[in-house]
C-alpha cells in the first residue's frame, strides 16, 4: 500500500497503541517540540534520558506536560548507555538521539556490550515528502554507510526493502541509482547495480521490484524513461533509491529538502529497534515526521 504523505503514516499509527520512544539527552528544545507533537498525537509515550532538572526546565519552554516515569534521571556521560539499555531491555522500543554528539550516541548503539546489534549492517533510510512527486520517496543509505561495497548494498538495500514491508507496501519498486543507465566498466557503481538487479531477478534480494543502473532522471519519471526507450517495472515510478556512497546520498536529500521544498524523515535501521538519528538542522516537524516513521516501521503491521 503506497503512502503519499506523512499525515498518512500518522493517520495508520492511530490503529496501534503508542509506541515507548527512548530519548538520549532529551534537554533540547526542537527535540521535546517533536516528542509533545508525537505525544500529543497519541503516537508515544517517550521516556527522557539525561539530566531532570535541564529537561523539566526545556519541556516547560515548549510546554510538554510529562507524567511520571518519563524521565530518567543520570548524568549526561551516563545517557547513552541508560537510553541504549531501554531499548536492549525491551523498556523501550524506539531509540531517539537528542542533543548529543552522533559519535557517542553511535558508540553507545554499537557496544556489544548493549545488546543492541543483531549482527545486520546498519543503514539509514530517508523518506521525502516532495511537492512534485506523487507519494513518498525513500533514500537510502545517505547517512552511516561511506562508500559501500557490493555485499554491503545489498545489505542495505534489504533492509530498506524490509522496512518498507513493515510500512504496508507488498512490492516495493528500488531503482539502483548511477550516473547513467547503462553498464560500464568504467563507471564501478554501474557494475555493481547490474549485479544486483540480477541478483533480484533471481530472487537473492526478496520482496521488491529492483531495477538498475538507473539515472535519477529515468527512476522519477516516466517521460525520461520513455524517452531513453527504458522498459522497466521501476522506471519512471520509484518508491526506493538505492545511491552508490554517502556523497551521493547526502546531496540529493539535501537538494529534495532545501531546494524542491520537501519534508523529510531518516531513521537507522539494522539494530534491534529503529533509531531516529536527526540532525540539529532538522526541522521540528522532521523530527516529528521521523519518530512516526520509525514507530510505524516498529508496529511493522499492514492497516
Amino acid at each position: 500500500m503506497l503512502i503519499k504523505n506523512f499525515n498518512e503514516i500518522f493517520e495508520r499509527l492511530k490503529a496501534f497503541p503508542p509506541v515507548t520512544l527512548s530519548v538520549v539527552q532529551a534537554a533540547d528544545e526542537p527535540v521535546l517540540e517533536a516528542v509533545r507533537d508525537a505525544k500529543e498525537k497519541g503516537l508515544i509515550k517517550p521516556i527522557l534520558v539525561g539530566k531532570k532538572e535541564d529537561i523539566q526546565k526545556r519541556a516547560e519552554n515548549v510546554r510538554l506536560t510529562l507524567e511520571e516515569g518519563e524521565i530518567l534521571d543520570c548524568p549526561e556521560d551516563k545517557a547513552a548507555k541508560e537510553g541504549v539499555k531501554l531499548v536492549a531491555q525491551n523498556k523501550a522500543e524506539v531509540l531517539m538521539k537528542g542533543l548529543i554528539d552522533t559519535a557517542t550516541f553511535m558508540k553507545a548503539v554499537l557496544d556489544p556490550e548493549m545488546g543492541l546489534r543483531t549482527g545486520a549492517l546498519l543503514s539509514h533510510l530517508a523518506a521525502f515528502e516532495v511537492p512534485s512527486y506523487p507519494k513518498l520517496l525513500f533514500l537510502t543509505d545517505g547517512g552511516v554507510n561511506i562508500a559501500p561495497t557490493l555485499e554491503e548494498k545489498i545489505f542495505i538495500l534489504q533492509n530498506a526493502i524490509d522496512a518498507l514491508h513493515s510500512l504496508g507496501y507488498d512490492k516495493p519498486k528500488a531503482a539502483i541509482l548511477c550516473a547513467v543507465e547503462t553498464v560500464s566498466q568504467k563507471m564501478p557503481a554501474t557494475v555493481d547495480a547490474a549485479i544486483i538487479s540480477k541478483m533480484a531477478e533471481r530472487n537473492q534480494i526478496k520482496g521488491a521490484l529492483v531495477d538498475g543502473p538507473l539515472a535519477l532522471d529515468n527512476a522519477v519519471n516516466e517521460e525520461a524513461a520513455f524517452h531513453k526507450g527504458i522498459k522497466s517495472p521501476v522506471a519512471g515510478n520509484a518508491d526506493l533509491l538505492l545511491v552508490p556512497n554517502i556523497e551521493t546520498g547526502n546531496a540529493l536529500g539535501k537538494s529534495l529538502s532545501f531546494l524542491a521544498k520537501g519534508a523529510m524523515a531518516g531513521i537507522v535501521l539494522g539494530a534491534k529497534a529503529p533509531i531516529v538519528l536527526s540532525s540539529r538542522a532538522d526541522s521540528s516537524f522532521s523530527k516529528l515526521a521521523s519518530i512516526a516513521l520509525a514507530c510505524l516501521v516498529k508496529r511493522g503491521g499492514k492497516i
